[in-house]
């Protein structure tokens, strides 16, 4: 069964997301392009890499109970190499933080990560062995 983005498939919700983020933007809006900058420049590589930040965005969409956030963030953070160990451990800390109100949403964020496997063909990532 396909998670449910709004009755859309993953491709649909990058597709909607930026059609509407478009329409958002070509309104001149001066403060909304700032704010949309900001976001888009927040989870560039800095201090902290670019990866590490999406899996912070993930967890704080969780806590927020944000299902686009989410579903956003996820697909984020399998594009930068995000393994499903590291997926997991990230909606613990979410769930931890948020408590059991966020099960719902770990549940459907679950799912989106199995269709974000299926989608690009990847089998489920694990952590690489690390050397003692």
């Amino acid at each position: 069964m396909s998670h449910d983005h709004n009755g859309t498939s993953l491709e649909e919700f990058r597709k909607y997301r930026e059609k509407m983020n478009h329409k958002i933007l070509e309104q001149g809006n001066l403060q909304i392009k700032r704010f949309f900058n900001l976001d888009s420049q927040a989870y560039e590589d800095g201090a902290l890499p670019k990866k590490t930040k999406e899996l912070l965005g993930l967890v704080s969409s969780m806590v927020l109970r944000c299902d686009d956030c989410i579903t956003y963030h996820i697909i984020q953070c399998a594009d930068v190499g995000v393994t499903d160990p590291e997926f997991f451990e990230a909606f613990n800390i979410g769930l931890v933080v948020g408590g059991s109100i966020v099960i719902p949403h770990l549940r459907r964020a679950v799912e989106t990560l199995e269709e974000c496997r299926t989608a690009t063909g990847m089998k489920k990532e694990t952590s690489p062995v690390r050397s003692r």
